[in-house]
């Protein structure tokens, strides 16, 4: 799975041999062979709660698409391959109908917290519910209100991580939550030490 021979078309390289930037980029591609997803990729798609899919039209437009759930409804099935369960939306249908014309896609994954941000090459494929309950049981999320259209599975061809530069971050209701309940916690705790003083005070 090395990104750059992927990515970098010989337009590219010669883009970047006139910004200077190529002999860094050629030290990588040499470098960066790695057969599938590694534990700490794993991890950080297993954390997501939306990533964003770029497929390519019939009309020789790209579409890029929002995909979202609960965090954890991005399901390694092994490291090579990801999948969703896809919910039911507004039926536009454009993903799916480029994919079933052109299989390639590119999904970005951001954590905002972290500024990190993962981008995939991959190869999409659409599967019916009632083709693979077991895949089913496997993708679907657990404790989460959806209606499911269907199930899409990523064959990954490469990735890379990108640079944090100019990822704002940003935190969810729930993680914002997580890091003030040592504090709620504290002024919890000091109220019941001052209403255990005034009792005491009040002879009670």
């Amino acid at each position: 799975m090395n990104y750059g021979k992927l990515a970098f078309t010989e337009t590219i390289k010669k883009m970047q041999e006139e910004a200077g930037s190529r002999s860094a980029y050629d030290r990588m591609e040499k470098m960066s062979v790695v057969d599938g997803l590694t534990e700490n990729e794993i991890n950080f798609i297993g954390d997501r709660d939306s990533f964003y899919m770029a497929s390519f039209g019939e009309n020789e437009y790209p579409y890029i698409q929002h995909r979202g759930g609960p965090a954890g409804f991005i399901k390694v099935i092994d490291n090579k391959t990801i999948g969703i369960v896809d919910f039911a939306g507004n039926r536009q249908y454009i993903s799916t109908g480029n994919i079933s014309k052109n299989e390639k896609v590119a999904l970005i994954m951001i954590s905002y917290p972290q500024r990190a941000r993962l981008k995939l090459y991959a190869n999409a494929k659409v599967v019916n519910l009632e083709e693979n309950k077991e895949l089913y049981d496997l993708l679907k999320p657990e404790d989460y209100k959806f209606r499911p259209e269907q199930m899409l599975i990523f064959d990954i061809q490469a990735y890379d991580w990108n640079c944090p530069q100019h990822i704002t971050p940003r935190y969810t209701v729930d993680e914002i939550e997580q890091v003030l309940q040592p504090q709620k916690k504290y002024i919890a705790d000091l109220e019941n030490k001052v209403k255990e003083l005034e009792l005491k005070l009040l002879g009670k």
